[in-house]
């Protein structure tokens, strides 16, 4: 009856222990109603949908762009580290959350022997011992509220080497497409000014032209040749760099589609503002953290009050003692509990300074999660500026080339019919050159602001 008690009164306890410090709720965080767009003026939000919201091979249609990711996915070390560090905060967790479980041991132990009174023994002992410290402020859940968090902030870090990963897959592919459209420019240039350079010559052996205009045609084959060793530079590190994001050693990169023949960007919706920290991981990552050291303040009050723990232990021998041949069985058995109340009564102002720690650490994390929300919507803006801008100048730079072009054919039909002189046309051919190569820059980085705008509005983590 006493121990039925005892029971009831220790559950009342129990249930009357209260969890201090501060619930979380989440901080309100005013976000701008729209994104703002390259002349200073708002991109409506009204559309739910955004493009951010498709997968990444739903957005990057070449398919050796997509095996690309996928094989990078797969074995990206960095990636890697990143599920590692998820699996190294879950088994914190289990041993945070272990604390508020009953700790339970046991022991086993064997003796025997003779001695001089011709005595022998054979003794098995068991034992057991029980310790529960109760959680009545809530520390020890606090602790366990604050491992969970970090948990899920570990997965929130590796959604973000996800994104990230995708981006840098993409980004330097269409740099690599971007250096070979250069390099196939520099040669047909090269190409076309040596079949120009011969005619010039035999124009100069006939006397119709000059050795000047021979040189000067020399001057432009020179200058795509130049080209050339520079751009295979950059094409192999390129593809080295491409290697290291797949976890492979340096190698080429194989592709079938030109960067001329790749699907035009989607259309580019940008979605609701709201939608954007919900879907950018880098927002959740920080308000794990802010969640984190939200109940490290509980952790830290719940030091203020007492600690009470509950320890019991039992066991018992069982065995055989001879003396004088004659034997008798040993066969014991004992049991006790106890109780314990700690209270910190001078710390030297340990306590008060780990409170003051945890409430600065929280509010830097409060700060942190709106900076980072505000640079969110940054990334956005600038990669809203440059996608717009970059269409404009690629539709602009096409209509130079066209010209040009134009300009390249007539200037070269008045040489060849002594109208003018052939250092127009050596200008015409090297203007050319430099705006089809610009062209081609311009092209790689209008696919550039599309990979950097999805990853800007969070898009590419969902597999």
């Amino acid at each position: 009856m006493v121990n039925r008690y005892c029971l009831l009164l220790l559950a009342a306890v129990v249930l009357a222990g209260c969890t201090v410090g501060p619930n979380y709720r989440r901080p309100v965080v005013p976000v701008p109603p729209a994104f703002r767009d390259s002349t200073n003026s708002t991109v409506t939000g009204s559309q739910a949908e955004s493009f951010a919201d498709l997968p990444w091979w739903q957005v990057f249609h070449d398919p050796v762009l997509q095996e690309l990711i996928r094989t990078a996915l797969k074995n990206n070390y960095d990636l890697l580290a990143a599920t590692e560090r998820i699996n190294q905060a879950r088994s914190q967790l289990g041993i945070t959350r272990s604390n508020q479980l009953p700790q339970v041991q046991g022991s086993a132990g064997f003796s025997g022997g003779r001695g001089s009174s011709q005595q022998t023994s054979n003794i098995l002992t068991l034992a057991a011992d029980a310790s529960y410290q109760l959680d009545l402020f809530g520390g020890l859940r606090r602790s366990t509220e604050a491992a969970r968090a970090q948990l899920s902030g570990t997965e929130d870090a590796r959604r973000v080497v996800v994104l990230t990963l995708v981006s840098d897959v993409a980004s330097s592919y269409f740099q690599l497409l971007g250096l070979d459209l250069q390099h196939q420019i520099a040669l047909d240039t090269i190409q076309t000014q040596t079949e120009s350079v011969r005619l010039t010559q035999l124009r100069s052996d006939r006397g119709v032209a000059t050795q000047a205009d021979v040189l000067q045609a020399q001057q432009v084959l020179d200058t795509a040749n130049a080209q050339i060793p520079d751009l295979e530079r950059r094409i192999g590190q390129t593809e080295d760099a491409i290697s290291i994001l797949l976890g492979n050693y340096p190698q080429g990169v194989h592709r079938v589609q030109k960067l001329t023949e790749q699907q035009g960007p989607p259309e580019v919706p940008a979605g609701l503002t709201s939608a954007l920290l919900e879907r950018r991981p880098d927002i959740h990552e920080a308000e794990e953290a802010l969640i984190a050291a939200n109940a490290e303040i509980g952790v830290a009050k719940a030091a203020f009050f007492p600690q009470i723990s509950l320890t019991g232990s039992g066991g018992g021998a069982i065995g055989h003692v001879s003396l004088s041949g004659i034997g008798t069985s040993a066969n014991t058995g004992l049991w006790s509990y106890g109780g314990g109340l700690v209270q910190p009564v001078f710390t030297g102002g340990r306590l008060i300074s780990n409170l003051n720690l945890a409430k600065s650490q929280e509010r830097g994390a409060l700060l942190f999660y709106k900076q980072t929300i505000q640079r969110a919507f940054g990334d956005v803006s600038d990669a809203l500026i440059a996608y717009q801008k970059i269409r404009e100048q690629r539709s602009r730079q096409e209509q130079s080339v066209k010209t040009l072009q134009d300009a390249v054919r007539l200037s070269d039909l008045r040489y060849r019919g002594g109208i003018t002189t052939f250092l127009e046309v050596l200008d015409n051919q090297r203007s050319l050159f430099s705006a089809q190569l610009t062209l081609a820059q311009i092209r790689t980085s209008e696919y550039l602001t599309v990979v950097t705008l999805y990853k800007a509005l969070g898009g590419g983590w969902q597999q």
